[in-house]
């Protein structure tokens, strides 16, 4: 059973954002800029991507 993995990458300030995006964030384990984490693509996970989709760079990781 293979888990598909997604790497997220902040790749703007949260500087000006509101609360909710600084909050999703924080929860994704992100915070700084270029700052990366490899989370399992599931539905929540990906929800809390597409509601900062604006503020991150987001790569399918592939299992070597």
């Amino acid at each position: 059973m293979s888990t598909v993995q997604v790497k997220v990458t902040q790749v703007k300030s949260l500087i000006d954002r509101n609360k909710r995006d600084k909050a999703t964030m924080m929860a994704l384990g992100l915070g700084k800029i270029n700052r990366s984490v490899t989370k399992v693509a599931n539905p929540q996970i990906m929800g809390m991507i597409r509601s900062i989709s604006h503020l991150v760079r987001v790569e399918e990781v592939t299992e070597a």
